[in-house]
């Protein structure tokens, strides 16, 4: 449990110094991140839809 705590206090101390270091770089990968997971869920969404329509 307490490996745990530290490891989540240390990615949200990497976070912080990231965001005040380089905000663009942050954006930018934070941005590139939301897109590409958004175009998967679209693309499992849509073949979902279209097994769908097959089956009837």
């Amino acid at each position: 449990m307490k490996m745990k705590k530290l490891l989540l206090i240390v990615f949200v101390a990497f976070l912080l110094f990231w965001l005040f270091q380089d905000p663009s770089g942050m954006a930018a990968a934070l941005e590139s991140l939301f897109t590409k997971a958004w175009d998967l869920c679209a693309g499992f969404f849509d073949s979902v839809l279209s097994f769908v329509r097959e089956l009837g």
